[in-house]
Order: structure tokens, then C-alpha cells, then sequence
């Protein structure tokens, strides 16, 4: 996409697209062998009518003549081969996948995922969970030991030991020590999306079923849903000695609060937060899970901005809190595309890959060599890099996908299940066929697709043949000035170094775009023609 913006407006001042090959309408002009059609030619002098600003080039006449010397440029990269370079083809691999990724997604799932994530956005649950660790990788004995450990210690919860004993005896997350598996409130996108859901899916006061995450096996306790209290910009004073002269210290910095003293100046005087006492005390922005409770709940019940605390106390001290900024939860149209965004590039959208990849299963044929299916059984991945491999392992629909595809695909692979990681290349190979089906069917992709490939393409061209030319050509360039000496009233070249370069630039391609003229044979449809302009009301 590095080149997007400058594709945009250099092709012909945005003239774009090319599609005549697939449109069975009447031609308008032939380059060689290479026809382009009536309607091709509207759709594109339509498209971009706009954004033309000379009254000269919305003409039909001039803008099929500018038309002409795109389809030129664009025959002129083709025979230059440019379309086999690295780096293009690279870009515009990258570019269609961007281009696709929408249409891999199922737009229901998607839709149900959104609301689901503004409910927990909404509403905030407090959990407690402990954790028993076993690797994503990790052999079947250890997951089902991890699993069973953490099976017991929900038993031990039921049968009427609190959760908290439990949690500090078998919880292997580190952060228990302190917590005693308490985590908090939190909302949507705070979680790995399985604890999430578990959590969520859990009803207030009952212990949930062990469930995995990429961190292990846990178990949760819900022990409250409520009403999310938004996010706040807080001030505060801290004094850490939490003895009794601590407590007098705190209220002396109150007693100053309330007779009329600057909260700014005494947090900068009196705080003990070196992170925040030289800017008043100001905290960063702060929702429900990050602070302690006893902090958020104090907050929470300052009911009005500029508002100021009492002195309390939590493990790190006495604090005295001024509440500058309430900042309540959105209504759902006011962040729809924001956790739309969110759920598209995060792990939710595993959810909705699955459910398209089932759809693409129904929709294309897929039949598997049974022959070569069978052998996996008793093959490793040295056995079937070994295999013949011009040999037929599967078809889409009528296209065959060779054993070759799958050698390569092993290569990058790790694993001992032959059998799971063919259905995972069957998976990718349906993908890709989807990707090459939707090109060809989709008008609204493949347009954008053939738009942006021409644009690339264009793009390599003019580097090739203008401006690195012009950059590096300083004889050229010099000799250019000089001829035009008398244009420049005789200001130096360096003054205006880059008002010859883009006029050197303009000659270079007009002389460039003559002699791609004189290469091919260009015919016009003069009928074709009188009818456009009749269309458009042009003489």
C-alpha cells in the first residue's frame, strides 16, 4: 500500500480501471490486438468527472486522447514485463489479501460478536480464578493432569472450602499471592476472549467448569455483574507511611484542602507519588480493574467534578483523590465501528473464520484422493516428501491441487498428525481458490483489484522511465534549463530546482508518449464516438 496515495493522482489525473475483457459491449478504439470498449470508457470518464478540474480535459475528445496514453503505458509495462518483478507482485499479493479479508468474514457472526462485546463493555464482572499451567503444546498426559488438578480444586469449592483457600493452595499464577485469585472487575477486550467468555458465561455466585486458555486450565468464581462506571481523570495526594503519622500527615495536607489551598500546589508540595507530584498529581485515565478497589470505589462516589475525598487508605498509603473527568460508556452506534474494528483484528475473528470456512466447505465440490488420504495413515512427513509429486491429491470443484503444493506446505510446518495438517492444506487451498472465484465474480472486487494492479503497474513504469531519468540525468537536466533560459528569467537552476525538474519530467513523457504512438496501431470507432458525445451533450 506504500504507493497508494501516488498511484492515485498520477495515472492520467486518476483516469483508473480496465476491465474490457470482461464486458461485451462495443468497441471504442483498438490498440493492436487489445480492445476497449464503449462502456468501459464511461464507467471510468464517469467515475473520475469529478475530480477533473480543466474544463479542457472533461471533453470527450481530450479524454479519450489521455485515455489512448493510458492504455499505451500500461500495453508498454506489459512487454517490458514488468508485472513479473519481486516486488510488484509481492505489493499486489499483499494488496488483494486486504482487499479480500472482508469477504472471509462472516458478516452474521461478526454482527452477533459487536453486540456481545457491547454488552461486556457495558456491563463489568468481577471475577476470582485460579490457574493450573500446562502449555498450548504441551503432551496429552500433562494436559489431562492439569486438567483433573484443576477439576479437583472447583470440587474442593463446591464442597464448601472458600475460593480464596483454594486459590492461594493450587493457583499457579503468580499474582495470587497478593490477589488471592481476585481480579477485579473488568470489561470486553480485557481478557484473552476464552476467559472472557467463560467469565461471562458464568452466573453470579457459581464456580464455572475447568476451561482452557493459552495459559493453562483455569476455573473462575463470578462473585458480581454490574453497570459499567466508565473510565475517570483523577488527581491525588499520596502519603505512603501507613502508620498513625501517616494518617496525621494526610489530614493536615486535608485541613489546607479545605480551607482554600490549591490541590495542584500541595501535590506537587506533599505527594509522594514521584510519578505524578510534579504535574499535580494528575493520573492517566482509568476504568473499572486497573486500580484497586478501595481506590475506584472512592472515586466512584465523588459525585461531582473538582470534587475532593476524605483521606483513605489502601496498601500503598493514605490518599486524598480530586475527581476531574467522568467519562461514561458510549452508546452502542457511537463505538459500533470502533469494537467492529477491534473484533475483525483480534482472536474473536477465529469465530468467524470457522463459521466461513464451513461455509466454503458447502459451497465448493471437494473430493479427496481416498488412495492418497489412506497412506497418511501410516506415513511421516519424510514419506510423503519422498511421493510423486505431479500426483492428484484433491480437487476444488474441477481444479486439481497437485501433492507438490502440499510437499511445500509441510516444509513450514511442524507436527506429527498427517491427517490434522491436510485438513488445515485443505483448508488454506479453499481459501485461496475463494480468493481467485471472488476476483472473477465479484464486479466490485475485481474492478478495485484490476484498478489498483494497473495503478501498481503504472507506477513501476513512470520510476523506469521518468523520474529516475530526470533525477539522475543532471547533464540532461542542465542541457533542459538551458534551452528553456529565457522561460526562466534567468534565475539560477538552483532556485527553482524543482520547477525544471517536473517540467523536464512533462517533455521527457510527452516525447516518450509520441513514440509509444508510432509504435502500435490505434484505431477509433468515429461512430462509437459521435454517439458518446451525443450522450454527453459535446459537439
Amino acid at each position: 500500500m506504500k504507493h497508494t496515495i501516488l498511484v492515485i493522482f498520477l495515472i492520467l489525473q486518476v483516469i483508473t480501471t480496465n476491465i474490457s475483457s470482461q464486458t461485451k459491449s462495443r468497441e471504442l478504439f483498438r490498440i493492436d490486438d487489445t480492445s476497449v470498449s464503449v462502456s468501459e470508457f464511461k464507467r471510468v470518464y464517469e467515475k473520475n468527472l469529478g475530480l477533473v478540474v480543466d474544463d479542457d480535459s472533461k471533453k470527450i475528445d481530450n479524454y479519450l486522447d489521455l485515455y489512448i496514453n493510458y492504455k499505451l503505458k500500461v500495453k508498454e509495462a506489459y512487454d517490458l514485463n514488468l508485472d513479473t518483478l519481486k516486488s510488484y507482485r509481492i505489493e499486489l499479493e499483499n494488496y488483494k489479501n486486504q482487499l479480500i479479508a472482508p469477504y472471509l468474514q462472516d458478516n452474521s457472526t461478526i454482527k452477533r460478536l459487536v453486540e456481545e462485546a457491547y454488552f461486556r463493555t457495558v456491563n463489568e464482572i468481577k471475577v476470582s480464578h485460579l490457574l493450573i499451567k500446562v502449555s498450548e503444546k504441551g503432551i496429552p498426559e500433562d494436559t489431562i493432569k492439569a486438567y483433573n488438578k484443576a477439576l479437583n480444586a472447583r470440587n474442593r469449592v463446591l464442597k464448601g472450602e472458600t475460593f480464596e483457600e483454594v486459590a492461594l493452595d493450587v493457583s499457579e499464577d503468580p499474582s495470587v499471592k497478593v490477589n488471592k485469585g481476585n481480579l477485579g472487575y473488568f470489561t470486553a477486550f480485557k481478557m484473552v476472549y476464552n476467559f472472557e467468555k467463560n467469565a461471562y458465561n458464568t452466573k453470579v455466585g457459581e464456580v464455572s467448569q475447568p476451561f482452557r486458555t493459552k495459559f493453562g486450565y483455569h476455573i473462575v468464581k463470578v462473585d458480581n455483574l454490574r453497570k459499567s462506571r466508565g473510565e475517570f481523570e483523577v488527581a491525588h495526594i499520596l502519603i505512603r507511611d501507613q502508620s498513625s503519622f501517616g494518617k496525621v500527615r494526610i489530614d493536615s495536607i486535608y485541613q489546607k484542602l479545605k480551607k482554600g489551598l490549591q490541590f495542584h500546589n500541595l501535590a506537587k508540595q506533599y505527594s509522594e507519588d514521584t510519578g505524578t507530584k510534579n504535574i499535580g498529581g494528575k493520573l492517566p485515565r482509568f476504568g473499572s480493574g486497573v486500580m484497586v478497589e478501595e481506590f475506584e470505589n472512592e472515586v466512584y462516589n465523588i459525585k461531582k467534578i473538582n470534587g475532593i475525598s476524605s483521606p483513605f487508605k489502601t496498601r500503598f498509603g493514605w490518599h486524598i483523590v480530586k475527581l476531574l473527568k467522568k467519562i461514561p460508556v458510549p452508546d452502542f452506534e457511537s463505538i459500533k465501528k470502533k469494537i467492529e474494528l477491534r473484533v475483525k483484528r483480534g482472536e474473536r475473528s477465529k469465530l468467524s473464520g470457522e463459521v466461513m470456512m464451513k461455509k466454503l466447505k458447502n459451497k465448493y465440490h471437494v473430493q479427496i484422493n481416498d488412495t492418497f488420504y489412506n497412506d497418511l495413515k501410516v506415513s511421516s512427513i519424510p514419506d510423503v516428501l519422498s511421493f510423486e509429486k505431479n500426483k492428484t491429491i484433491l480437487t476444488i470443484n474441477k481444479s486439481k491441487v497437485k501433492l507438490d503444493k502440499f510437499q511445500d506446505f509441510l516444509k513450514l510446518r511442524n507436527g506429527h498428525n498427517l491427517k490434522l495438517l491436510f485438513q488445515r492444506f485443505i483448508d488454506e487451498e479453499l481459501i485461496e481458490y475463494f480468493k481467485k472465484d471472488l476476483i472473477n465474480i465479484e464486479p466490485e472486487v475485481r474492478n478495485t483489484y484490476s484498478e489498483y494492479k494497473e495503478g501498481l503497474l503504472l507506477f513501476e513504469l513512470m520510476q523506469k522511465k521518468i523520474w529516475e531519468k530526470s533525477s539522475k540525468d543532471s547533464i540532461g537536466l542542465k542541457k533542459f534549463y538551458f534551452s528553456k533560459l529565457a522561460t526562466y528569467k534567468s534565475q539560477s537552476l538552483e532556485e527553482i530546482k524543482g520547477k525544471v525538474i517536473s517540467d523536464y519530467q512533462k517533455t521527457l513523457e510527452e516525447k516518450w508518449i509520441s513514440e509509444l504512438r508510432k509504435k502500435s496501431k490505434i484505431i477509433i470507432r468515429d461512430k462509437e464516438l459521435k454517439k458518446l458525445k451525443k450522450t454527453y451533450n459535446q459537439s
